[in-house]
């Protein structure tokens, strides 16, 4: 609030006298002050805007990066179920990735040319970098997705997000093997409860599908096995090149990969005379299932951090569930829900608890 300088003073209040202040204006020193206590209002009222705006400013970047994350975890989701219907038409797996590699990799060879997220150039890349981020490439990208989509011609797309939602437990116990250290118990019953989750999901599928839910689901936790590789191998090459970096020159040596194994067991007709219909399906998996939630969750990471991201992320699961319920027919009992809450949970403290924390 502004105060005024300029109050006027009551002739009753004050007797004339000597040294009495006249009673027709206000002195010198209280006008002097009056100023200086408006301008240390303006200042404080400026300092309570700025204040205002910085924390509007923050709330609207956590709510942009807690939707970016969302629509990143869903949209990553939704891979299985596009997978799932572009098998109806009788394409195989290798067929279908490379598809989906070859619509993709353009985005990211332009992310790779234009992205600059600094003024300061770019670190130059040695070659033990390179191989780094090429095998790092071929185990997340090309392996795990191949293995991923072998899988799903198999299995649900519930239960396929199930398994390769358990990556936390096969990354913790990749470490504890490389340290020769074994890990908490808090850590062993996180990860006791969220497998004994996949097994109540597997068993009923199993009864279901026979003997091809075993290799499905075989398929699909090994393309885990691959992706929590990955990590591990890409972690400090993420943080030390950049994250657009390191993964559009990954998806870029996967891409190679996967189109030199088709050029080398099937003639490239195969791929081009694909009905219409697939194509479509490839470009929504292209754009929509893996450029475009890369990039949502890595801005999302940037704005809310990382463990709000992966919290978030356990969207995901639930997400697929729901779209192959609706989408694909597949069926939901109370036994997947039973499954589900229990992979949830068991990740969950695995990833948040005392385990985490410790680490």
């Amino acid at each position: 609030m502004d105060s005024s300088p300029n109050l006027p003073v009551s002739t009753s209040s004050f007797p004339a006298g000597d040294g009495a202040l006249p009673l027709d204006a206000p002195s010198h020193e209280a006008a002097q002050n009056g100023h200086e206590a408006a301008h240390i209002d303006r200042e404080l009222t400026r300092s309570e805007r700025e204040a205002a705006q910085s924390a509007q400013l923050r709330r609207g970047a956590a709510r942009a990066g807690l939707w970016l994350a969302l629509s990143g975890a869903m949209l990553f989701s939704g891979k299985a179920i596009v997978v799932k219907l572009a098998y109806r038409y009788g394409i195989d797996a290798r067929t279908l990735l490379a598809m989906r590699m070859l619509l993709s990799m353009p985005f990211f060879a332009i992310a790779l040319v234009w992205w600059r997220p600094s003024p300061s150039p770019q670190k130059a890349l040695s070659a033990a970098d390179m191989g780094l981020i090429t095998l790092a490439g071929v185990l997340g990208y090309y392996a795990a997705s191949l293995l991923d989509f072998m899988g799903l011609q198999y299995i649900s797309s519930g239960l396929e997000r199930l398994i390769l939602f358990t990556y936390p437990s096969i990354v913790l116990l990749i470490t504890a093997v490389r340290r020769r250290q074994r890990p908490a118990s808090s850590a062993l019953m996180a990860m006791a409860i969220s497998y004994l989750g996949l097994l109540v999901v597997y068993g009923h599928e199993a009864r279901l599908e026979g003997t091809h839910a075993a290799l499905g689901a075989a398929l699909v936790l090994a393309s885990s096995f691959c992706y929590a590789a990955y990590l591990l191998i890409g972690g400090s090459l993420l943080k030390r090149l950049g994250t657009i970096r390191v993964t559009s020159l990954a998806t870029l040596a996967a891409g190679a990969a996967i189109l030199l194994q088709v050029s080398l067991e099937q003639p490239w007709s195969i791929v081009w005379h694909q009905p219409l219909v697939v194509w479509e399906l490839s470009a929504i998996n292209a754009l929509f299932c893996t450029v475009v939630p890369v990039f949502t969750v890595m801005l999302a990471i940037a704005r809310i951090g990382a463990n709000r991201v992966s919290q978030i992320s356990m969207i995901g699961p639930i997400s697929t569930i729901g779209l192959g319920t609706v989408i694909l027919g597949e069926p939901f009992t109370w036994l997947h829900a039973v499954g589900t809450v229990l992979v949830l949970a068991g990740i969950a403290l695995l990833s948040f608890g005392p385990s985490a924390r410790q680490n």
